[in-house]
């Protein structure tokens, strides 16, 4: 399959290469780190959507630039490269594909343009558990007069401490592990019942546990059908991992570029190390993986655009391919850089530790070997 990206696409990847280097560095994310903000950055995040980045998945009719997941997946690289803190993965892509996909024509007017300028940031609220399981869901949502009453807990939601709203996967109907019966519900941050912790990450980019007690939300802000809410919502998970899985790619990319300039100017006995042929292998492999991950990245933006059959099972491909691939070359940044590898000092460890979220959100290796299988009859 050739993948060649247009002169716009290409357009938007140089700008947002050149945003991330110059605007979005690594020591930006430090500094975040020390001053305590958990992740939160307000004028990157105007700046972002100046460039329209937050408007890429958008319809121009509702403010977007409607560019498709390719044109994304270019943002999402640039945004790994640097390991910048941003609400593109739960506003641009999550967000507006949720809202897009099961949104009625009402929620579309009132939240399409509010995200395509950034000046709303949403978060999606799936898991309950430690790992990602997207059909556990036991927060219940009773009917009551016009609207439905949802009790339950949500764990570790991605940018879940600043976002201004949630959307909540809810039970109406059925048992834990059922995927009929699921309903999503559009909440403010404000909304009565509803309480927000906030977590300091391994990445710095912050996190929240959410309690729900009794919150109510109108009918009208149900995305998708009642009671068949999963297949927006697989739908849009679908995106949301092909995103995190070219974020990873670009962190995964700079981790390697940084290594390998290391090996081609540290010396050791008085030869460069990059010249010791056991490194030399283990580069190769690296490099290979990149290729590899490169090459299912490519097939599941492309698929979205097309909108392929097979956007599940590419989805899974990428993402497990990429958390593979962004676990081996994190441990060899930190390994090959010896003593300096290991302090806060250099980079690498950062690279380690968003390796590490990057990994696990939205489903890990192992899930998505699992799911791909099964979605092929295994």
């Amino acid at each position: 399959m050739s993948f060649v990206l247009t002169e716009d696409q290409q357009m938007l990847r140089d700008t947002a290469m050149s945003f991330a280097r110059d605007e979005l560095p690594v020591s930006r994310l430090r500094s975040l780190r020390d001053q305590g903000a958990n992740g939160v950055d307000p004028d990157s995040r105007a700046k972002l959507a100046e460039l329209g980045f937050f408007g890429v998945l958008v319809p121009e009719d509702h403010g977007g630039v409607d560019m498709g997941m390719v044109a994304m997946g270019q943002v999402m690289e640039a945004q790994g490269r640097t390991l910048a803190a941003t609400p593109l993965l739960q506003s641009a892509v999550l967000g507006a594909s949720l809202i897009g996909l099961g949104g009625s024509d009402s929620l579309k007017a009132a939240w399409l343009p509010k995200l395509a300028e950034g000046s709303s940031t949403f978060a999606l609220a799936v898991d309950e558990g430690t790992h990602h399981a997207p059909l556990n869901i036991a927060t219940n949502a009773e009917r009551k007069d016009q609207g439905y009453m949802l009790s339950g807990s949500k764990r570790y939601v991605v940018d879940g401490h600043h976002a201004d709203m949630f959307i909540i996967v809810a039970r109406t109907s059925g048992e834990v592990g059922q995927a009929a019966g699921l309903s999503l519900f559009l909440v403010p941050k404000n909304a009565e019942g509803l309480s927000v912790q906030a977590l300091n990450t391994v990445d710095s980019h912050g996190a929240a546990h959410l309690h729900l007690d009794d919150v109510m939300v109108n009918e009208d802000q149900i995305i998708g059908a009642l009671d068949a809410g999963w297949e927006v919502l697989e739908a849009a998970l679908d995106r949301g991992r092909i995103a995190l899985a070219a974020e990873a790619l670009g962190s995964a990319q700079a981790a390697f570029e940084i290594t390998l300039d290391y090996l081609q100017t540290r010396k050791q006995f008085g030869q460069l190390i990059g010249s010791f042929q056991a490194l030399q292998h283990r580069a190769a492999k690296m490099f290979t993986a990149l290729e590899m991950a490169r090459s299912c990245v490519a097939a599941a933006l492309s698929a979205v655009d097309a909108r392929s059959n097979n956007i599940p099972e590419l989805a899974s491909l990428a993402k497990a391919q990429t958390a593979e691939l962004i676990h081996l070359i994190s441990n060899e940044t930190v390994q090959m850089h010896g003593g300096i590898g290991m302090t806060d000092a250099h980079d690498s460890g950062l690279y380690m530790k968003r390796a590490r979220v990057q990994e696990a959100l939205l489903g890990g290796a192992s899930y998505h070997r699992d799911r791909y299988a099964r979605l092929n009859g295994f």
